[in-house]
């Protein structure tokens, strides 16, 4: 597959892939009134006070006791970085990297309101009255086919994401959809030190019975992703991961977004790989024939989900044009 087209230049490797400049420097004191929005393993996520603009910003931070781990160092600036480079209205724009007074790597970008993907699926699946005014199966599709646009654009840049699902995907109150987390993306021509190849069926067999982690948990060690939306090959530690990776992604998030329902969902992590590896998801009509799913779209969703990356949709734009034909015809 190509790693650009249309005239798109890759990301900037150069531009990715190092350390902060000798002579950096930075006033991380004009942030104030910090409210913790997230805490994860390895970073935090912070609404802060920029007392220069004078706004509201969000602002991510490496964990302190990783601040002198070189590998965690790279891929934090490897995210920051990619975020910061790949400037589209489906993405979140990125205003400052910097480092705090005790050498914590973070960087500043713009804050967010709203709700992910996933909440809005969920207030849906419990028949939530707003959300089942809102979120109508023509709604869904706008917002689906801006993740596109997003991720066409990634890939135009030698991106690959390698993280899609609904948690990723942020809803704006007044519209706004951004595709997040570009944490484990796969940047052409880089090698992942940290991220080898392991044969899947080492993993745990009682590695996570927790459904919320089998969603939610982003896997940043040998096998980059989140298990419920990883590829085959992603599982299988291919190391020639393309766009047809984050197709298949896109496919199984599509089902959920039709359905409600994950189509691979195993009680751990192991099993739920030998799903995606081995069987195919029932029919997104027959999962949930009262959804009243039109048919176009189920097939979009089947050939984006094939077990081969030939079977597959080729890239995210071929996807998105037979969505919109889809939607054409049923409306």
């Amino acid at each position: 597959m190509s790693n650009a087209s249309d005239g798109y230049p890759n990301i900037i490797l150069s531009g990715t892939d190092r350390d902060l400049p000798d002579l950096f420097v930075n006033d991380h004191t004009k942030y104030t009134d910090e409210r913790l929005l997230f805490n994860g393993r390895k970073a935090y996520l912070e609404a802060v006070f920029d007392s220069i603009t004078g706004r509201m910003v969000a602002r991510k931070t490496l964990r302190h006791e990783l601040r002198n781990d070189k590998e965690e160092r790279r891929r934090f600036l490897r995210e920051a970085r990619v975020t910061a480079q790949l400037s589209h209205p489906n993405t979140i724009p990125v205003y400052e990297i910097g480092e705090s007074k005790m050498g914590s790597l973070f960087f500043a970008m713009k804050l967010l309101r709203g709700e992910d993907l996933y909440e809005a699926i969920k207030r849906l699946s419990q028949h939530d009255p707003l959300a089942v005014q809102v979120f109508t199966l023509s709604e869904f599709i706008d917002v689906f086919l801006q993740v596109c646009q997003a991720l066409a654009f990634a890939h135009a840049h030698g991106v690959i994401h390698r993280d899609i699902k609904p948690e990723n995907v942020w809803l704006g109150q007044f519209g706004e959809v951004v595709l997040l987390d570009w944490g484990v993306a796969k940047v052409w021509g880089v090698e992942d030190p940290a991220w080898e190849p392991e044969d899947f069926q080492s993993v745990s067999d009682d590695e996570i019975v927790d459904r919320q982690q089998l969603r939610t948990l982003t896997r940043s060690g040998q096998l980059p992703g989140t298990p419920l939306y990883m590829s085959p090959e992603q599982i299988l530690g291919h190391k020639a991961i393309d766009e047809r990776s984050d197709v298949f992604s896109m496919g199984v998030m599509l089902y959920e977004l039709m359905t409600l329902k994950e189509p691979f969902h195993g009680e751990t992590v192991r099993k739920t790989f030998d799903l995606i590896i081995h069987d195919e998801p029932i029919p997104p009509r027959e999962r949930t024939p009262e959804r009243n799913i039109p048919e176009l779209f189920e097939s979009i969703i089947l050939k984006a989900m094939s077990k081969e990356k030939k079977d597959r949709y080729q890239s995210v734009r071929e996807m998105a044009s037979d969505i919109r034909s889809a939607r054409d015809i049923v409306s």
